[in-house]
């Protein structure tokens, strides 16, 4: 790769585990890593310090939202995604695949690549490897991501070995791409695993992919659906095919028992929508459970909603506060519920990369199961 200076360090492991760092050219990212989606050049309802201060060294944007609004173009004229946003840190971007095939209407699917319409306002659209590439390399993300075809679960294993198979061909068109764009040092394109739940189809993607060649493998196609047990099966059965030493990203991923899950199986990064949209939504997650703080029971609760939380919304105000916010639809409850997610999940993160080190990992997941973990 021309980004020569993107490292992946492995520091510890416990059974298929891994703790280790990301080096980028904007900073380092310590694994297991949760990034907050910022899918529209903004972490909803909380500004950027503030995710910062929760403990995300890294963020990920979208890129058909900012190709729509207000354009990679623009964005670029602006000095970049980072500028743009005010988040000076590494950030991911997807290729956009995803939403085009579960946002965009009128969608037709080539070996070209896609054409659709915006979910906005119905204008046309393209998506091939190469555009994909070269709206990433104009956000000028740190990682970027390769076009795929992300098929809806469930499929038949014909439609689902047909989208891997062209995904490998995109894997290519987008590697190709990206190196003759002269990315600078730091940024880096990640390949898809694809395959559905057909385990041999997902290590056929595999291998197809490190022929090619990445500095990181994704797992796509996952958490759309399918129980959470076969989303595991087929972790454990695609991670012990992927090099040791490229860092593991898990897409859209999720629940927090998902997350710990995943890690066990060997996964490194994370990235989903739920700890933003469930606190914009009244569920707060504390290490007792999830929390729906609408419920009449935290009315006279003056009590934080997690003892052991060092966000704002813990440290300075009181469940019952947060509930009347959230009742009345007063925008700082979703200030304070987001902030407060965030923060759970980048110490979810601590508490599993402080259990790899020690070698304990088994006994904080059964310590998480029960509620009684330390993190």
């Amino acid at each position: 790769m021309t980004a020569t200076d993107f490292r992946f360090h492995v520091e510890a492991r416990d059974g298929a585990a891994r703790v280790g760092n990301i080096r980028t050219g904007r900073g380092v990212i310590r694994t297991p890593a949760f990034m907050p989606v910022g899918t529209a050049a903004t972490v909803k309802a909380v500004p950027p310090e503030a995710v910062r201060k929760a403990g995300a060294d890294i963020l990920l944007g979208n890129t058909y939202h900012l190709m729509l609004r207000p354009g990679a173009e623009r964005v670029a004229g602006l000095g970049g995604l980072h500028k743009f946003m005010n988040w000076p840190h590494p950030i991911l971007t997807d290729s956009g695949g995803f939403q085009v095939m579960s946002l965009a209407s009128l969608r037709k699917i080539t070996e070209e690549g896609v054409a659709f319409r915006s979910h906005h306002d119905g204008s046309a659209h393209a998506m091939s490897p190469e555009r994909s590439i070269e709206i990433q390399r104009l956000l000028d993300s740190d990682i970027a991501m390769q076009l795929d075809e992300c098929v809806a679960l469930p499929a038949s294993r014909e439609e689902t070995a047909r989208a891997m198979q062209l995904s490998l061909r995109w894997a290519r068109r987008s590697k190709a791409a990206f190196e003759a764009s002269a990315p600078p040092p730091g940024r880096a394109l990640f390949g898809i695993v694809q395959g559905g739940t057909e385990q041999d189809l997902r290590q056929e993607s595999a291998q197809g992919l490190i022929e090619i060649g990445f500095p990181g493998y994704a797992l796509g196609g996952l958490a759309v659906g399918e129980p959470q047990a076969v989303m595991f099966e087929v972790i454990a059965a695609t991670t012990p095919h992927l090099p040791q030493e490229r860092p593991r990203y898990l897409m859209g991923v999720g629940k927090p028992a998902d997350i710990v899950g995943a890690v066990a199986r060997g996964i490194d990064m994370f990235d989903c929508v739920i700890p933003t949209r469930s606190g914009r939504n009244g569920q707060a997650f504390t290490r007792q459970g999830a929390v729906n703080i609408r419920n009449a029971k935290y009315a006279d609760e003056p009590r934080p909603l997690d003892d052991k939380c060092r966000c704002p919304a813990c440290r300075d105000y009181s469940a019952a506060y947060i509930h009347h916010l959230v009742r009345s639809s007063e925008i700082l409850g979703a200030t304070l519920m987001t902030a407060h997610n965030l923060t759970y999940y980048q110490d979810l993160m601590a508490g599993l990369r402080t259990a790899i080190r020690r070698g304990q990992l088994a006994a904080f997941v059964a310590d998480f199961e029960t509620g009684a973990a330390d993190y």
